[in-house]
């Protein structure tokens, strides 16, 4: 799938979760799998916090104008929020037991941040591109973690 430069840091990121996601929603009950799985998501996911950040405070606030007249970038802009609160909810939830974290909910966080994806690369950055002005798709770019752009991008 052909992404704007200025979001291929973005889609970048997402690699190491789907892969750590996939391999989650597979995961065995069995103690030492469960941790490592957990583990693995919640770091991964607490990692991401500034690429949520861009997310929320640059694309969905530039898709904002557009949530009235264009009724695929509210839902877009619904669901972004309602997948960022899910993840950090459940993880929230296990915060005060995490040695009592179950296959059930390794395997929920698993399919949140898989289906997060996803959504992101089918349906959010598809309409960022769309709708963001050239402006507005380098200051998320100017915003990206230095250590994921890369020199070639010409940026």
């Amino acid at each position: 799938m052909k992404r704007a430069k200025q979001l291929q840091p973005l889609s970048r990121q997402h690699h190491l979760g789907l892969n750590l996601s996939r391999h989650a929603k597979e995961c065995v009950d069995e103690p030492k799998e469960i941790s490592k799985h957990w583990h693995n998501l919640t770091s991964y996911i607490n990692d991401m916090s500034q690429h949520f950040q861009i997310e929320d405070d640059l694309i969905g606030a530039a898709l904002l104008p557009y949530k009235e007249s264009q009724p695929e970038v509210a839902t877009a802009i619904n669901t972004l929020d309602e997948q960022h609160k899910s993840m950090y909810k459940l993880i929230e939830e296990t915060k005060n037991d995490s040695k009592n974290i179950t296959v059930d909910q390794v395997k929920q966080l698993g399919h949140l941040l898989y289906d997060h994806i996803r959504f992101e690369e089918r349906e959010l950055y598809p309409l960022t591109e769309k709708y963001l002005t050239e402006a507005e798709l380098d200051a998320i770019y100017a915003a990206s973690p230095e250590h994921i752009k890369r020199v070639d991008e010409g940026r």
